[in-house]
């Protein structure tokens, strides 16, 4: 099956984007789909999921431009739809709200049954310069990293930094 080209990257922007990646099926969905198009089927066996709650999802997210169809086949007297996301890299604009929450969600659903996961979380205290620094090798980490294929084993990638709050004072 030939795969749609996908975009590189998109920005997350609107309600509907935002209310489509406020649930960690719909995530966890993405992180499937960001590998290889799947079917439905495919897709609710994977996941473990019923079938029927991978189509409403997937519909929303259709709906939300984050997936397409990219191949339709004839199969046992129905449709089968191969689907796929539409860009390799989704920039979310307001890390703030619901999506967030249900990425994080959906990335810990992967963690916990992942083989030999890695987790670091470190609190640091940087100056201005060293956090854009960091900030920038990070990115340039996630961005320069290649897929070697369909063949090779799949690794989810999960980049975050952020400044924190600063303390209440007593």
């Amino acid at each position: 099956m030939a795969e749609a080209t996908q975009d590189p990257s998109m920005r997350v922007s609107t309600p509907e984007q935002h209310k489509a990646l406020g649930h960690p099926l719909r995530q966890r969905l993405l992180f499937s789909l960001a590998r290889q198009s799947a079917t439905t089927s495919q897709l609710a066996a994977a996941l473990g999921v019923a079938k029927g709650s991978v189509g409403h999802h997937l519909k929303i997210l259709r709906e939300a431009g984050l997936v397409r169809v990219v191949e339709s086949r004839r199969v046992r007297g129905g449709v089968e739809q191969y689907y796929q996301r539409t860009a390799l890299r989704m920039d979310i604009d307001d890390p703030t709200g619901g999506s967030t929450r249900a990425a994080l969600a959906g990335f810990a659903d992967e963690l916990t049954a992942a083989a030999d996961p890695l987790l670091i979380l470190r609190h640091l205290r940087l100056t201005a310069e060293q956090a854009a620094r960091l900030t920038a090798v990070l990115t340039e980490m996630a961005e320069g990293a290649t897929d070697d294929g369909p063949g090779q084993s799949s690794y989810g990638l999960l980049i975050g930094m952020y400044r924190k709050p600063p303390a209440p004072t007593r």
